[in-house]
C-alpha cells in the first residue's frame, strides 16, 4: 500500500477536506454528464432507426466526454488512481515512494498550470471569434470553463498530495 492509499483511508480535515467534497462532487458531475452522452447517443441511434437521429449528438458528445475526462483527472490525483508504474517501485520502501509520489504531485501541478494558462488563453480565442458547433450552434468556449475548472482542481489535489506526501516522509523520520 503506498503513501497516497494509506492517506485516502483517512477523513481529511480543513481546507483539504472541502477540496476533497469538491474534487469527490465534481467527479460525480462527471460521471452524470457522461450518463447524459450515453442517454443522447441512444436516444439518437434509436431515433435513427424508428423516427428521426437526435441533431447535434456528435457535437455534444465531443464536447460531453472532454469536459468529463478533464473531471475525472482532479479525483485521480486526490484518490491515488492515477496510472503508475509500479515495476518501479515494487522494491522501493514506503519512503522513497513518497519521495516519487511527491515528485509525481509537483509534476501534476506544473503542467496543470501549464494547461490552465493555455486553454484559458484558447477560451478567450474561441469567445473572441465566436466559433460555434456547426449543428447546435453552441459556442466552443463554454466547453473551456469546466475544464478550467477541473484544471483548477487538479491543481488543489496535487497540492494535497504533496502535503500528505510530506507528512508521510516526517512520520517515517520520527518512528
Amino acid at each position: 500500500m503506498n503513501s497516497i492509499e494509506k492517506n485516502d483511508e483517512k477523513r481529511r480535515s480543513g481546507w483539504s477536506g472541502a477540496a476533497q467534497a469538491a474534487i469527490d462532487g465534481w467527479a460525480l458531475a462527471g460521471g452524470f454528464l457522461l450518463l447524459a452522452v450515453v442517454a443522447v447517443n441512444i436516444v439518437s441511434v434509436v431515433g435513427g432507426i424508428f423516427w428521426k437521429p437526435f441533431p447535434g449528438d456528435f457535437e455534444l458528445t465531443e464536447m460531453g466526454v472532454a469536459v468529463a475526462a478533464f473531471a475525472f483527472l482532479p479525483y485521480c490525483q486526490l484518490h491515488g488512481s492515477n496510472v503508475t508504474a509500479d515495476i518501479f517501485t515494487a522494491r522501493a520502501s514506503r519512503r522513497w515512494i513518497a519521495i516519487f509520489g511527491s515528485f509525481a504531485s509537483l509534476a501534476a501541478i506544473v503542467f496543470a498550470t501549464l494547461l490552465l494558462w493555455r486553454m484559458y488563453a484558447g477560451m478567450l480565442s474561441q469567445n473572441e471569434y465566436g466559433y460555434t458547433t456547426a449543428i447546435l450552434q453552441i459556442p466552443i468556449w463554454i466547453a473551456y470553463v469546466p475544464a478550467l475548472l477541473s484544471l483548477a482542481l487538479l491543481i488543489g489535489a496535487a497540492a494535497i498530495s504533496i502535503r500528505e506526501c510530506g507528512l508521510d516522509l516526517i512520520s517515517r523520520k520520527q518512528a
